[in-house]
């Protein structure tokens, strides 16, 4: 029989990423940042493409189908038709947006062609973008019937969508229709309070639980009107992405006492609690669809997808307070992951495929990126080019080594086997340190990933102790979902303090990943999806009696996670981490020869703000 393969793509707008589908596994998939180093890259995913086909040893006109995520033409009359319903003031947004348009975007079909070398007459499938959310998250879900939520900024036309999934098919029930959208209005706020959109909400959500939230009442009276089923209506007289190329405008301005705040100006006590505002109204609506989705589907299980779906801090509220039994989160929910989806859908909407069910998700840990292996020659004559020195160690010494490191409280890079598809360092492009330790989210922030003091990290623990340290009944392999430190480890804030003067005051027995609100992004590790970063836990175990780590992600602000051996290296030289794992290669800085280095990296990186 035949191997059936499916290339999924999405691009043009942020996240481009490609996906490759072989009978029905995913084999491989990458966002197109990872190759161009270029945060949230929108290109056309070239680089992205090429790998996943020489993971199956294919060239493109082997592919029998290519799907891409999104339905141009859709797209296309909404914003044509917003130009026209909002001119004079709409012009600036169409002038900005429509040579894209014309040379790119709206013949889709035939640019895809373009820029794949296909000559030969070739359709290429088109999925509508929340269907490909949707599909993203159902058909790789460990459930055979789910409920599905998918909540972004915006598609074509839709903003939220819900609907069933039952074996290999996708019902979508009801849609929640632009201009009014969950995902903007959260945007609105990152803009706001002077973050980049679609890549600062994390750091919004961040800084929540540092503020109190006293602009709810404002935000619901003003801005957003929430039903009891959780759809909304935005109140279009506040905003303005609709018009211009801001998101907000002068009366939203005079509503929270001034304009927007500069990116990179100091962070105040109103941004902090604006921040918690909004976190808490988005809870608010998030909580209402979710419930309204339990009642209309009957259904115990529930999948999500989309950007907003990433919102840690709303997960988590819901799987305390939802009536769904088990939500399951695609962990590549921004439009990456809409080229997984694009292509499953493929091979069970429209080839019509059986889905095959057994309890675990189809994710395969998120490694699905490139590689890097233990030993490469010629990776070895780059790392030594550029000055470095490393031992080559087998599998346990390399578990000693990092187990050792981590009790010392230094701080040690680890970038060895497949890249994690999605926005999260789940442990094979990581940087880990001691969880115990009270001044290391400060000097993780400021001295490694060069990004504000106030960024929580995250818990690696493993999975059969979770329930010692946090309040949690299941597997989190995603790092998707936030939960609370158990009360018995945790320690009393001075009540006398708020706001950033609660950054270093001592939160729990593990204080570095346990944020001002003893929340915690917890991830758990088992031997099946990571058995190397268990063992490596486990060791560190059994020298300190204590199973969780810092697991934050292999980079630098402004920069996506390292992908390769070389931007390991870099990465490693150009903070202050005091060891790096590569493959099976160990470096330690101070062998280092730093001169050498530098000779080699003249123009070396300046970080900038992501």
């Amino acid at each position: 029989m035949k191997d059936i393969l499916i290339l999924g793509i999405s691009c043009y707008y942020h996240d481009a990423a490609a996906c490759i589908v072989k009978n029905g596994e995913i084999i491989a998939a990458s966002s197109e940042e990872r190759f161009t180093r270029i945060k949230g890259d929108s290109s056309f995913p070239h680089n992205a493409i090429n790998f996943c086909l020489n993971e199956v040893g294919k060239s493109i006109k082997e592919v029998d189908y290519i799907v891409y995520y999104e339905d141009n033409i859709q797209k296309f009359s909404r914003i044509v038709m917003e130009a026209h319903m909002n001119v004079p003031k709409g012009i600036l947004s169409y002038i900005y947006g429509m040579p894209k348009w014309i040379n790119e975007k709206i013949w889709i079909e035939s640019k895809i062609k373009e820029e794949l070398g296909i000559k030969q007459k070739k359709q290429i499938e088109i999925i509508e973008h929340h269907m490909s959310h949707a599909s993203s998250a159902f058909y790789p879900s460990p459930f055979e019937k789910a409920a599905i939520l998918t909540i972004d900024g915006v598609g074509e036309w839709t903003t939220t969508s819900y609907g069933v999934g039952d074996g290999n098919k996708i019902r979508i029930e009801k849609e929640i229709k632009y201009p009014d959208s969950i995902g903007l209005l959260y945007s609105a706020f990152t803009y706001y309070t002077g973050f980049k959109i679609n890549s600062g909400e994390y750091k919004l959500m961040g800084l929540a639980p540092y503020g109190t939230p006293r602009y709810v009442d404002v935000i619901k009276e003003k801005l957003v009107k929430i039903y009891d089923d959780g759809s909304v209506k935005l109140n279009q007289e506040y905003f303005n992405y609709r018009k211009g190329l801001k998101m907000t405008n002068k009366k939203f301005n005079e509503l929270f006492g001034g304009r927007e705040r500069k990116a990179e100006s100091k962070i105040t006590q109103r941004e902090m609690d604006i921040a918690a505002s909004i976190q808490e109204v988005l809870n608010e609506i998030i909580l209402k669809l979710a419930n309204h989705v339990y009642e209309e589907t009957g259904m115990t299980n529930l999948v999500m997808a989309g950007g907003v779906a990433l919102n840690i801090a709303s997960i988590g509220y819901i799987k305390r307070n939802s009536k769904f039994e088990n939500i399951w989160v695609q962990p590549a929910s921004s439009d990456a992951g809409g080229a997984l989806g694009a292509a499953l859908n493929i091979w069970y909407e429209k080839l019509g495929n059986n889905r095959i069910v057994d309890g675990k998700d189809k994710m395969r840990g998120a490694f699905l990126g490139i590689k890097i292996e233990e030993k490469d020659e010629n990776i070895d004559k780059e790392i030594e080019k550029n000055g470095g020195i490393y031992h080559y160690l087998d599998e346990n010494e390399l578990i000693e080594k990092i187990s050792s490191q981590i009790e010392k409280g230094r701080v040690i890079g680890i970038a060895r086997g497949r890249a994690e598809f999605g926005p999260r360092a789940l442990g094979n492009r990581s940087i880990l340190a001691d969880a115990r330790d009270k001044e290391m989210q400060k000097r993780l922030n400021i001295k490694i990933k060069k990004r504000e003091s106030f960024r929580p990290f995250a818990p690696m623990v493993l999975k059969e102790d979770a329930k010692k340290y946090f309040e949690i009944d299941e597997e989190s392999p995603y790092m998707l979902s936030t939960y609370m430190v158990k009360e018995e480890i945790r320690k009393e804030h001075n009540k006398e303090k708020n706001g950033l003067e609660l950054l270093n005051e001592k939160r729990s027995d593990i204080p570095a990943v346990t944020h001002i609100d003893y929340s915690a992004r917890v991830q758990t590790i088992d031997k099946e999806k990571n058995e190397f970063i268990y063992k490596v836990i486990n060791r560190f175990k059994d020298k300190t009696g204590c199973s969780v780590v810092i697991n934050t992600s292999f980079n630098v602000r402004g920069e996506p996670i390292v992908n390769t051996e070389i931007e390991a290296y870099k990465c490693f030289m150009e903070t202050e981490m005091d060891s790096v794992i590569i493959g099976n290669r160990y470096f330690e800085k101070e062998e280092q020869d730093i001169e050498k280095y530098k000779r080699n990296n003249k123009k070396r990186k300046k970080y900038t703000p992501d």
